[in-house]
C-alpha cells in the first residue's frame, strides 16, 4: 500500500519533510517533484529500494543511478572533483544538470565491483532541498519513468495511480513536467554534454 502526502512545492511545512525523512530512515522508496519531473529516491546504501526501481523501471542490473545532493560539499564526499570541474559546478548548480564524475570510495558497493564513475546532480526545488537538509546525506535518484507507457505523465495523480502499489510514499507537489536534466560528462580534462536537456551551458 503507498502513502501519499500533498505539500506545497515551495515552503513546504517541515512536520512534512521530516515525515517524508522518516520514511526514507526507515528503508523506504519514495516519488518526490524536482526540477526536472518526479523522480523516485531512496538512501543509498538501500540494496532493496534499488531492486525495487529496477524492477519498476525494468532497468538493467547493472544499471547506475545518480547520487542527488544538497550543496557541492556533499558531491565531494562521493566524487573526485577537479577545480576546473568545480568552478562548472558551482555555477550550473542548483539546477537541472547530471554531472558524470570519477568516483570515490565512499561510493557503497551495489554489484561486484564499486563504480568507477556516478552521477551527481543538485536539484534547484525547495522540497528536495529541505529533504536533502534534514536527512543529511544524499540519496540515490531515479527519474519516475515508467515503462511501456504510451504517453509521458506529468500529473501527480495520474502518477500516484500508476505507482500505487510500488511506492511506500508519493509525495504529491503538483503538477511537475518531465524534462530531463542535461548530462555532462567531467571525468576527462574537459566538459562533454552526452545529453541536451532542460539545462543549458555554453561550452564555447
Amino acid at each position: 500500500m503507498s502513502e501519499r502526502i500533498e505539500l506545497r512545492p515551495v515552503g513546504p511545512k517541515p512536520r512534512l519533510i521530516e515525515h517524508i525523512v522518516g520514511v526514507l530512515v526507515r528503508g523506504g522508496l519514495i516519488a518526490y517533484p524536482t526540477d526536472s519531473g518526479y523522480a523516485l529516491g531512496w538512501r543509498s546504501d538501500n540494496r532493496n529500494a534499488r531492486q525495487r526501481v529496477i524492477r519498476m523501471r525494468e532497468l538493467d542490473a547493472n544499471h547506475h543511478f545518480t547520487y542527488c545532493c544538497r550543496t557541492l560539499s556533499d558531491v565531494a564526499r562521493y566524487a573526485t572533483v577537479e577545480n576546473w570541474a568545480h568552478r562548472l559546478v558551482r555555477q550550473l548548480t542548483p539546477g537541472p544538470f547530471t554531472f558524470v564524475l570519477p568516483a570515490t570510495r565512499q561510493v557503497p558497493r551495489m554489484g561486484p565491483r564499486r563504480p568507477a564513475t556516478i552521477g551527481i546532480r543538485i536539484p534547484d526545488h525547495e522540497v528536495v532541498q529541505a529533504i536533502l537538509e534534514s536527512i543529511d546525506e544524499p540519496i540515490l535518484s531515479s527519474s519516475l519513468i515508467l515503462p511501456r507507457s504510451d504517453d509521458e505523465i506529468f500529473d501527480a495523480e495520474d502518477l500516484f495511480e500508476a505507482t500505487y502499489g510500488e511506492l511506500d510514499l508519493f509525495v504529491d507537489a503538483g503538477p511537475c513536467r518531465l524534462e530531463p536534466t542535461t548530462l555532462v560528462d567531467l571525468c576527462g580534462d574537459r566538459p562533454v554534454v552526452l545529453r541536451q536537456g532542460r539545462g543549458m551551458i555554453d561550452l564555447a
